[in-house]
């Protein structure tokens, strides 16, 4: 049996057959276009509305909560780097209405004036019992129809007057099992997961248990959470409204604040993403630019992709994007600090990379090999950040956890930590590995930082975003017979 190796393509290689498995004879050599793919899935437009409140019911503001065009938000997209874009405006009293006659017609438009970055139509979906959700829908002829069906039959605040029996955890459950048995299933992702927590593992509008009957209802659909929030750029508007600092918190997350740019679900080692991954569940992290206004406008967020950016491992297509965010195919960066990562799991003549999973013999070696590129060109703002330290996460994979409010994974340790020392340097690519036994079943991850710090600290008011940067891959799973 052989697999090919993913690094190969860093070594001049070009046929590479990533994620599978075949006898010699079998074997067909395929080069792998794939590439390393920036974007955005949490973008909104002029049709996040206001609602005047003087009609009955409220009548649609264009351009009262965010105020671009979305032709404007695709061109800054492909300005600062970016491949592929969701739009996702707000939901609201008939809102449904909204997207299929105002937003959707935009899209087609910007998508024939910006060819050069795949255009997704979504929306941020009012989660029924929760926060907000991008809600990616694949790009099919219906796609229109599609999202009206959801946004109408779900979104907690489209009917008028409310109606409190659509925000219930039992029907945010219904419409992922709608969602699941679609031809072509959506893909959902909660956003800013903590903004409403007011402790470290006190939460608040979403809850650990909440995303486990999710993904349990519709694994391909609800795939994960967004680990950078947008809002990034509050400690940056030239508003009047954040004249005291205690107001410019990152994400504008007022009640325990983000780490390292980070929400506490993802940051914390050993906290509720840990727990999920120790169960062996496919929850994947994503970032996002959260924009309606830029900050130097009086907004409180950066451009697409200026700040925060989720890299896809995929070929530049709708279908194969869409594929690699549900499979896990991703990693995410502030701060342009990294542009390339690679995160290879190798026993003998097997290996699995990000998103993947590897079977490996009881008591056997594995090594991982990771490879970064760092790249040495300006961010937006003229910094050259550079990575100062990578870490190697492991954790244990246990099964189902009985107690489904788990918060915690005992298990989960930085197995090494990288420096200068450690790795190879050749051009802007960084490479470093780690062996080790395996003896039951693991995960790993990998995160980096340009900074000196050891594990992410809270975030003070008013932090510049820009001096304190991470980057972290999505897990690789181990199992063993």
């Amino acid at each position: 049996m052989i697999r090919f190796n993913r690094l190969a393509a860093l070594t001049g290689t070009t046929l590479i057959l990533v994620g599978c498995t075949a006898t010699d004879s079998e074997v067909q050599e395929k080069p792998d276009t794939r590439q390393w793919l920036a974007g955005d899935h949490h973008i909104h437009s002029r049709y996040s509305v206001g609602w005047d409140t003087e009609h009955n019911p409220p009548a649609p503001i264009i351009g009262g909560d965010a105020i671009y065009p979305t032709p404007t938000n695709a061109l800054m997209a492909r300005q600062f780097g970016l491949s592929w874009m969701v739009t996702t405006d707000h939901g609201g009293p008939n809102h449904s209405k909204v997207n299929i006659e105002m937003a959707y017609p935009e899209l087609l438009q910007s998508r024939t004036e910006v060819p050069e970055v795949i255009q997704f139509y979504g929306m941020e979906l009012n989660t029924p019992a929760g926060d907000h959700s991008s809600l990616i829908i694949p790009h099919t002829h219906d796609e229109a129809d599609v999202l009206y069906r959801l946004e109408s039959g779900f979104d907690k605040w489209e009917a008028f007057p409310p109606d409190l029996s659509r925000d219930t955890e039992d029907k945010m459950i219904e419409a992922l099992g709608v969602m699941r048995d679609l031809d072509r299933p959506p893909v959902v992702i909660a956003n800013h997961p903590s903004r409403s927590a007011p402790a470290y593992g006190e939460y608040g509008l979403y809850h650990p248990a909440e995303f486990r009957r999710w993904n349990d209802t519709a694994p391909q659909v609800a795939v994960g959470m967004a680990g950078a929030p947008g809002h990034q750029a509050i400690a940056l508007s030239n508003s009047p409204m954040f004249e005291n600092d205690q107001m410019r918190a990152r994400g504008a997350y007022g009640g325990y604040p983000t780490l390292g740019g980070f929400d506490q679900m993802t940051a914390q080692l050993g906290g509720f993403w840990d727990s999920m991954l120790g169960e062996g569940r496919h929850w994947w992290i994503t970032a996002n630019s959260d924009s309606h206004q830029h900050f130097d406008e009086g907004g409180v967020d950066f451009w697409p992709g200026e700040y925060s950016k989720t890299y896809i491992y995929a070929d530049k297509n709708h279908d194969s994007i869409l594929s690699g965010l549900r499979a896990g195919h991703v990693f995410v960066t502030t701060g342009h600090l990294i542009s390339e990562l690679y995160v290879e799991v190798t026993q003998e003549n097997h290996s699995a990379s990000i998103g993947e999973e590897i079977t490996v013999p009881t008591g056997s070696e594995v090594t991982i090999t990771i490879r970064v590129r760092d790249p040495e060109t300006p961010n937006p703002v003229g910094d050259y950040p550079k990575v100062n330290r990578v870490d190697l996460i492991v954790g244990r994979v246990t099964g189902v956890a009985d107690d489904p409010a788990t918060n915690s994974n005992s298990s989960t340790r930085v197995v090494k930590r990288f420096t200068s020392q450690d790795w190879e340097g050749h051009g802007e690519y960084m490479t470093m590995s780690e062996t080790f036994t395996i003896s039951s079943p693991h995960y790993i991850r990998v995160r980096g930082t340009n900074t000196d710090e050891l594990e992410p600290l809270t975030d003070p008011p008013a932090e510049n975003p820009w001096q304190d940067l991470w980057f972290y891959s999505n897990p690789v799973f181990i199992k063993t017979p």
